[in-house]
Order: structure tokens, then sequence, then C-alpha cells
């Protein structure tokens, strides 16, 4: 069993940052990719970033150039630093592992 806990989520005006954290418990962490979600009110979840085991990353179209996803394998957590936050950014974002688990969820809030 794997737990994911989120954290460093907010309220924050827009052109903000904030830094989302999440820790994984279990020894698979270093061997699957991790990835960031978000899900907006009214609207499906959607995929924000994701980080390979090697360290590879992928993001959305909406969020390049403004976030940066990163992961400590000492420290089984994995990171999403967000710049340059919109009102559209809003959502609940979620961490998920490819072994398939998914964490609570953190709001973000973006002032306009």
């Amino acid at each position: 069993q794997v737990q994911l806990v989120e954290s460093g989520g907010g309220l924050v005006q827009a052109g903000g940052s904030l830094r989302l954290s999440c820790a994984a418990s279990g020894s698979i962490f270093r061997m699957v990719a991790m990835s960031w979600y978000r899900q907006a009110p009214g609207k499906q979840r959607e995929l924000v970033a994701r980080i390979s085991s090697g360290g590879i990353t992928n993001y959305s179209d909406s969020v390049k150039g403004r976030f940066t996803i990163s992961r400590d394998n000492a420290k089984n957590t994995v990171y999403l630093q967000m710049m340059s936050l919109q009102p559209e950014d809003t959502a609940v974002y979620y961490c998920h592992t490819s072994a398939g688990y998914w964490g609570q969820g953190t709001q973000v809030t973006v002032s306009s």
C-alpha cells in the first residue's frame, strides 16, 4: 500500500507562487513516475505535469514555462513549483503515481 500526502496549497494573488509537495510512503517511489493532476469545479481532472523515474519531465501546454515538477528520491517526495499563477489555475491539485495511487488533494485558489 502506498500513501500520498500533499501539502502546500493555499490562497494566492494572481502573479504569485506556490510550491506543492507530495510525500509518498513505501519503497517503490524511486521506481515509478509521479504526476500532478488538477480538477477545477465542474471540469474533468487534467494532467498538469509528470516526471519519470529517471527525471524526464512533461507539462501540459497551459502550465509550460510557469510550473516545474521535480522529485527527491531520498525524501520520497515530488514537488510542483508554480509561478505566475493565474485565476484559471484554481483547482484541487492531486498527486498520482504510475502504480495507480492518488493523494487526497490540496486546494489552490488564485485570486484576481
